[in-house]
């Protein structure tokens, strides 16, 4: 049992723990962003390094260094992303009227430096892991991947939960890219696909045969599978994920201090319904 609960455990913890420190740094004042990212680049690069010392080895806690290393060079890419320093070309509003492609074209600009630095991110774990015997960073990133890149675009397209109160004061022009509505005809094609991909992770870790590293390196990709579908079924439920991460959000309880904010708080933006 402990084969399984404690890989299990581990990867809801970390995920836990990451998102609300996360949003407790996004909502500080501006004045902090800055060491913020530094921060966490200094916790990013030491990270690099360890995906490639643990994907050579095939022990348990090469497994668990790998996944962590993983989740931490994942979240610098989110920090510099929700702190506003690697966005997009395009830093406004959606402009009024703009439907079908042209929508997407500017949703494109809005966030193509983002996406972009998350790609070359993936790429860089894949070149980090090539032909390593233990793949734990690799699954662990693209799972990540593969799983925000779902969420983004079923906000796009339309949910009844955006989140936008995750966003900080100088990327709150991006709310005017969301659609809020009941479903999308996206929506039960993502779930579908990850709960098969979930389902099929924990079958693999638990064969008979697979020894305890591997075991426990499917455990965590799949936990982290399962939380994305939880992530995604908040989406459109009619309550929020808010509630777990209430210590990540007390940043955000104080008013923005006199003079901070205002260079960089956007003009009043709609989300489309």
């Amino acid at each position: 049992m402990s084969t399984i609960l404690a890989p299990v455990l581990f990867a809801l913890l970390l995920w836990w723990f990451s998102t609300g420190l996360i949003l407790y740094l996004d909502g500080l004042p501006e004045r902090t962003y800055r060491w913020s990212l530094f921060g966490a680049t200094l916790v990013a690069l030491p990270s690099l390094w360890g995906i490639v010392a643990f994907s050579q080895q095939d022990t348990l806690v090469a497994t668990y260094g790998a996944f962590t290393c993983a989740l931490l060079f994942w979240g610098w890419v989110e920090m510099s992303f929700l702190l506003g320093f690697i966005t997009g070309s395009r830093r406004a509003a959606l402009p009024p009227g703009a439907r079908g492609w042209r929508r997407f074209g500017y949703a494109w600009q809005a966030l193509s430096h983002h996406e972009l630095t998350l790609f070359a991110a993936l790429l860089t774990v894949v070149a980090l892991t090539w032909g390593a015997s233990n793949p734990v960073a690799l699954w662990t990133f693209s799972a990540l991947w593969l799983m925000r890149l779902s969420t983004k675009l079923n906000i796009f397209l339309g949910v009844r939960n955006l989140s936008e109160n995750w966003l900080p004061l100088r990327l709150r022009y991006l709310e005017s890219y969301f659609n809020r509505k009941p479903m999308n005809w996206l929506f039960p094609f993502s779930i579908t696909a990850a709960t098969a991909a979930t389902f099929l992770v924990f079958r693999a870790a638990l064969a008979p045969e697979i020894p305890a590293h591997e075991a426990a390196g499917l455990f965590l990709v799949g936990t982290l599978l399962a939380l994305g579908i939880i992530e995604h079924w908040f989406l459109v439920l009619p309550v929020t994920i808010d509630a777990l991460f209430r210590w990540g959000f007390r940043s955000r309880d104080q008013a923005p201090r006199p003079g901070e904010g205002q260079a960089t708080e956007p003009q009043q933006v709609k989300v489309r319904s």
